[in-house]
């Protein structure tokens, strides 16, 4: 298909109706300062941000008589990204908005690459990662690895979560049990659920008990329909696998964070079916594969590449089957693409 070419007045819309955005932005900002300046709004009070709007966040007050209440809250222009999951400092504008004028330390951060290749934060203060695969669509075992790499620079515990087990026949139960065994060899815990059957959701419930967990995964692996199973009042929207790709169809479109009854929360993430590794070193990549860690500094030369350089010992570990050549082979095709 042919690129389309914009005409010179569809040009003029698309700039005026940015720049009408942008000076509504900056009456906003400017009526905000004022009111900040003249003492009209609220206390300073703590917050925690449960979903992300655009311009606008949803944060629950933390304290006094804000605390559990959910408030719609403007960004102030100088500060950086919020995401779901951060905690602030905010102040009210009326009993439904707010303002939120700093933002917490965070203790963690998941991010990945945008199409620019800039580094975009996805959620902040996370102590657990469900790395979220199915049979239908089949996650690609480097796709695993990526999750896997990502988790692990940020020291945030991954686990694997096999969904749709009810689907799981034949060849695909083969090859799902295979994928099992090799991540739990290398320590990984594994956890394999059903929505339909209900098939090991009491161990995910006691696996998220005073953590703040995110779901990771492929659109259509059955994210939004775990949630609605641990937490039936979240009502997600969740959909079929496309018929003409075998692909899921994004149903979350924001990273949105659930309290859970029985201690902790959860956030369900929009669907990724790439997650780039641009933004790490080469030492953060082999660090990520946890079970290369004991063969540091034990091949012949320092600066192996662990391509076919002779006395390697990674290379060595895979011919004697201490490390899987699937691990090896993922690596691999992500040194190559960084």
């Amino acid at each position: 298909m042919a690129k389309r070419h914009l005409t010179r007045r569809q040009l003029w819309r698309i700039k005026k109706v940015q720049d009408e955005r942008v000076k509504r932005s900056e009456a906003r900002d400017t009526a905000i300062d004022h009111k900040l300046e003249t003492s009209q709004l609220g206390p300073e009070r703590q917050g925690l941000v449960i979903a992300h709007y655009g311009a606008q966040v949803a944060v629950e007050g933390l304290d006094g008589n804000t605390a559990g209440v959910h408030y719609r809250c403007h960004l102030r222009a100088n500060l950086n990204t919020i995401v779901t999951g951060d905690q602030v400092i905010w102040r009210a504008i009326d009993e439904q908005t707010g303002v939120i004028v700093a933002k917490l330390e965070r203790q963690s951060e998941l991010a990945r690459p945008d199409t620019n290749g800039l580094l975009r934060p996805i959620a902040a203060n996370i102590d657990q990662i469900f790395i979220v695969i199915a049979s239908q669509p089949m996650t690609p075992l480097g796709l695993i690895d990526r999750y896997l790499v990502a988790a692990e620079t940020v020291s945030i515990q991954p686990l694997i979560l096999i969904n749709k087990a009810d689907l799981l026949k034949g060849k695909e139960k083969e090859q799902m049990l295979d994928i099992i065994k090799l991540y739990e060899k290398i320590g990984y815990k594994c956890i394999t659920t059903s929505t339909k059957s209900e098939t090991g959701l009491t161990s995910l419930n006691k696996s998220l008990v005073a953590h703040t967990s995110i779901f990771v995964g492929q659109s259509g692996v059955g994210k939004s329909s775990l949630i609605n199973a641990i937490l039936p009042n979240a009502n997600l929207r969740t959909a079929a696998l496309s018929d003409a790709t075998g692909k899921g169809t994004h149903t979350t479109t924001t990273a949105y964070l659930y309290h859970l009854p029985t201690g902790g929360n959860i956030i369900d993430s929009p669907g990724i079916r790439e997650f780039g590794l641009t933004h790490i070193s080469d030492e953060e990549l082999i660090e990520g594969f946890i079970e290369f860690r004991p063969y540091f500094g034990h091949c012949k030369f320092r600066d192996c590449k662990h391509l076919k350089e002779p006395g390697c010992a990674l290379i060595a570990a895979v011919n004697t089957g201490s490390i899987d050549p699937r691990r090896m082979t993922s690596f691999r095709s992500i040194a190559n693409s960084l």
